[in-house]
């Protein structure tokens, strides 16, 4: 690893183990903070695996009842009954907190489930068909929420990993390579001066 283009005094060696000390400090911080960020993003995949369960469940249940509200009532009721379906919501971000560190995620309200039709022309399986799709909308929307946090958290995840393998590869060993030149350097001069001093004494005695 190639040394910084530093002077070799004391002062700059001084300089350099301050900076190597820090360099290590930071790297040991930045290495906990990422194992944090690593065990939290593997949490929040699995609450997006078993979120993807529960849709998959609901859609298994979903689909066959709107089948069966197609047959019961018609093309032309369901599609009534779908233009009278409100689908007025919020989107909010908002920011949660995860491993310490504060994260945007989005918040979505869903319009209160009530009925938007008349029963008349309709049966039991409307109600149980809506219910299905409104509770398949509020999964998805949870589904957005956490998906948005994963992928913020997978980039600071990286980014955090560029920062120690930078630090582990090239700041500190360059730093390290840095002090000892700076060391053997003044050693170098402290022999020869001493030598200098020896044969400077041995002249005067003589």
């Amino acid at each position: 690893m190639a040394k910084l283009n530093v002077a070799p005094t004391k002062s700059n060696l001084l300089s350099m183990k301050e900076q190597l000390s820090i360099s290590q400090n930071g790297y040991e911080l930045l290495e906990q903070k990422r194992e944090i960020l690593i065990m939290e993003l593997m949490h929040m995949v699995e609450k997006v695996k078993l979120l993807e369960q529960d849709i998959d469940a609901l859609v298994e249940k979903a689909y066959p009842a709107l089948k069966k509200m197609l047959m019961q009532v018609g093309g032309d009721r369901v599609e009534q009954i779908a233009n009278g379906v409100k689908y007025d919501y919020i989107i909010k971000e908002k920011s949660t907190t995860i491993g310490g560190m504060n994260f945007p995620a989005i918040d979505v309200k869903l319009p209160e489930k009530q009925l938007f039709y008349s029963a008349l022309g309709t049966s039991a399986s409307c109600d149980h068909c809506i219910a299905y799709f409104f509770e398949l909308l509020k999964l998805l929307t949870d589904m957005a929420s956490i998906r948005t946090i994963v992928w913020r958290l997978a980039s600071e995840v990286k980014k955090t990993q560029r920062r120690v393998n930078a630090l582990d590869k090239m700041v500190i060993p360059q730093t390290q390579e840095t002090v000892k030149y700076i060391e053997s350097v003044l050693e170098e001069r402290e022999r020869e001066n001493v030598f200098v001093l020896k044969a400077l004494k041995n002249k005067k005695e003589k």
